[in-house]
């Protein structure tokens, strides 16, 4: 075998990696496409992917839950949104729909970003921190959502195309995370759950709550 062959065949396989990553990165992470919004009292997913935990949160919890993610996790408040919530957590994968979208209309009041970060065992808070952004959303009817969107170990990037005082409607797209990812959806309980773990969702699509 003559080193002109092994050139030509190390220059088709870096080709054909090249075009592998232009369409994965073009037609399937990038790609946006359109939703039908469901009218009326519903919120949607925030996130295509699937259902991986529904909890029930009563009573204020000062300190903050932790929420899993992969290799690490996130720490988040639930008193500011109600004393009494569900929390909603949806894996996407590297072939899910990475934009994420407002599960109801409302004003955003608060956008909280957070860099990813590692603490010694040592701390407090051992482990890995992903990286997260929160987005409060105020309805005039059922009160503040959250929307979390966490970035995973390896594609630590989130998107968020929403600012503080800015008006949202139901099913806008409001964010993105790269590659392998998770939304968590933080909701008050005065609303009737419409999914449960194990379902798949489409973001802006699929009804998660009616109020």
């Amino acid at each position: 075998m003559g080193a002109g062959f092994i050139v030509f065949t190390a220059v088709n396989s870096v080709l054909f990696i090249l075009i592998c990553l232009y369409f994965f990165n073009t037609y399937i992470f990038n790609r946006d496409p359109a939703r039908e919004i469901p009218s009326g009292k519903k919120l949607v997913s925030p996130a295509d992917g699937k259902v991986i935990d529904v909890m029930d949160i009563d009573g204020s919890d000062a300190g903050g839950i932790k929420i899993r993610k992969g290799l690490g996790k996130i720490y988040t408040l639930t008193k500011d949104v109600a004393d009494r919530c569900y929390l909603i957590s949806i894996f996407m994968n590297p072939l899910d729909v990475h934009v994420n979208r407002a599960p109801i209309e409302g004003k955003v009041e608060k956008v909280s970003y957070e860099k990813g970060k590692f603490f010694p065992v040592t701390h407090v808070k051992n482990g890995l921190i992903n990286e997260k952004n929160e987005v409060l959303i105020n309805h005039d009817e059922i009160g503040k959502i959250k929307v979390i969107q966490i970035a995973g170990f390896l594609a630590r990037k989130i998107d968020c195309w929403v600012k503080e005082g800015q008006k949202v409607v139901k099913g806008q797209r409001i964010g993105k995370i790269k590659l392998g990812s998770q939304v968590t959806l933080i909701i008050p309980k005065s609303v009737n759950l419409k999914v449960s773990k194990g379902e798949k969702v489409q973001g802006g699509s699929t009804v998660i709550a009616e109020y």
